[in-house]
């Protein structure tokens, strides 16, 4: 698998631009030239320069700087929320997966009502109700994920549990957790693996889109899509403002992409030779 992997070269230049995006915003503030705050109000609406990579915004706070420590917020929404609605899906998928009948007809209609709406919309009205913030924003991004990993492990699990290493656990009374975690969960998880690469550059997107709304990460705390909001009115006349994070949220989108590709061929079995 891992041979496939690095064999496909949009997947390597994916990889390499998401750890270059993770690294710079995990060292953000040893390496970010001011101050992420830093107000200059003498050097507002200053064009890209030498002094300036990205230029300055409305209160000439460097934006190079702020897309450097927004990386952190962006990121860590992208791969928090990713993570617990995948880990809640995977609790919720192998259980419906594995047992079926009933419990699976119930659960997958309440996975039928939640995921008849929108996840932005359905992201939007929770974090209307319980308020901007990084919880708030991190649980209303979180449940909008949750439906398509139970659907896509309840799927592979009901492709496996009548194989024969299946029963033979069943019949030596393997208990369900452990047959469950030991035997069906490692042959049914590889296009989770994909989902969740795929997924990390979406809720990114989506958490960017709340930002921009006013619904999720608020200032002074920089965020892409709050950089987006603050830069909305003064984009005619200063676009620097905002290019930049567009091109930030443009490049961690496309390249956890890119990965997610490259890991679904890697991953698929028609592949192998």
């Amino acid at each position: 698998m891992l041979g496939r992997l690095r064999s496909n070269k949009m997947a390597m230049f994916g990889l390499a631009i998401s750890l270059i995006l993770i690294v710079l915003a995990i060292a953000a503030p040893l390496i970010m030239p001011y101050k992420y705050d830093q107000m200059d109000m003498a050097n507002r609406f200053a064009s890209p320069s030498l002094k300036h990579l990205c230029g300055t915004d409305e209160m000439g706070r460097d934006i190079f700087s702020r897309l450097l420590y927004g990386g952190r917020a962006s990121l860590l929404l992208g791969f928090t929320a990713t993570i617990i609605s995948t880990f809640l899906g995977m609790l919720i998928g192998s259980v419906v997966g594995y047992f079926g009948g009933t419990v699976d007809t119930i659960v997958m209609r309440l996975i039928d009502i939640l995921q008849a709406i929108p996840g932005i919309l359905l992201a939007i009205a929770i974090s209307a109700c319980l308020g901007s913030g990084l919880f708030n924003t991190v649980l209303a991004l979180s449940i909008g994920g949750i439906p398509m990993t139970v659907r896509l492990l309840r799927g592979s699990i009901m492709g496996v549990r009548k194989m024969e290493y299946i029963e033979a656990a069943q019949k030596i009374n393997c208990s369900v957790p452990r047959t469950i975690t030991k035997h069906i969960l490692p042959n049914s998880i590889s296009p989770i693996i994909v989902s969740v690469t795929m997924g990390i550059g979406n809720t990114i997107l989506m958490a960017a889109s709340l930002s921009y709304i006013g619904l999720g990460i608020q200032p002074p705390t920089p965020e892409w899509g709050a950089m987006l909001t603050a830069a909305n009115q003064y984009m005619v006349d200063h676009p620097h403002m905002v290019v930049f994070p567009g091109i930030a949220i443009a490049l961690i989108v496309l390249s956890l992409n890119l990965l997610g590709d490259g890991l679904r061929d890697a991953l698929d079995p028609k592949l192998k030779k």
